[in-house]
């Protein structure tokens, strides 16, 4: 049976980072105009980092951010997750690799407003085939980490967008992914709700998730363990590189 645990911050099972990424490019190319998005990214992430990439629009961040969610794929460079490399995956393998290995929280939540909470936190593991009884106990066990067992059967309409992002979480906590993968989380929350939410990364980040932010809060980078800013496609600050794929926490007091 599947448990949560706390996880040992040990990147792939042999020591070495959850992402390893050397050389990698992105270009849009339409025929008639060619942007370069990223410029040769070299970045290693290790199991039990809070990461929080920042830079203007336009800087390349969300592409960033597409690339290590297996969203899309670079151009140029290798990139593997969890040891395993990532280039050259078809659309199938890629869906598999996402559904299994990160967990995706939205600046719009994405949920699915007809349903509850308890059925959207739920989605995941029916893709993933997880059975009856162990889809109920994860579902459970996720709404009540994130503070919601009473709001389980709430539809996202009648809930606060606090609550709606918290609901977010626990679906992507719900497949207990190697990487949690936020895209500017407390974007839409006012700054109670988004303190909240910060307070979460930051407990879930202790319990030992990798947790990588897209982000413009300069509130929520300040909680992360490591910021990598990036401008026209490169990274020019990071404030922590570990390429062999350490643990950041055991660097900081308690």
């Amino acid at each position: 049976m599947h448990v949560f645990r706390k996880r040992n911050g040990k990147g792939n099972g042999n020591g070495g980072p959850v992402i390893r990424m050397e050389g990698i490019t992105k270009v849009y190319d339409t025929g008639k105009v060619r942007v370069e998005a990223l410029r040769g990214i070299d970045l290693a992430i290790g199991g039990g980092e809070f990461v929080a990439i920042v830079g203007p629009s336009g800087s390349g961040k969300s592409t960033l951010m597409n690339l290590i969610g297996c969203l899309d794929t670079p151009t140029g460079g290798d990139y593997d997750l969890l040891g395993e490399p990532v280039k050259g995956l078809d659309r199938n393998r890629l869906s598999a690799v996402r559904n299994r290995r990160v967990g995706f929280v939205f600046q719009n939540f994405n949920l699915l407003p007809q349903i509850s909470a308890y059925e959207n936190v739920e989605l995941p593991l029916l893709f993933g085939s997880v059975s009856a009884k162990e889809r109920k106990r994860r579902t459970e066990e996720v709404l009540a980490r994130v503070g919601l067992e009473d709001r389980m059967e709430h539809k996202p309409t009648e809930l606060s967008g606090g609550q709606m992002q918290r609901v977010a979480i626990a679906r992507a906590l719900a497949m207990d992914p190697a990487i949690l993968l936020a895209d500017e989380p407390t974007g839409n929350l006012d700054s109670t709700s988004g303190g909240d939410i910060m307070a979460l990364f930051e407990d879930l980040w202790r319990q030992g998730r990798t947790i990588v932010v897209i982000t413009h809060d300069a509130a929520l980078s300040r909680r992360a363990s490591r910021v990598v800013e990036i401008r026209d496609g490169r990274i020019t600050r990071d404030t922590g590189a570990r390429p062999e794929g350490g643990n950041a926490r055991e660097a900081l007091p308690e």
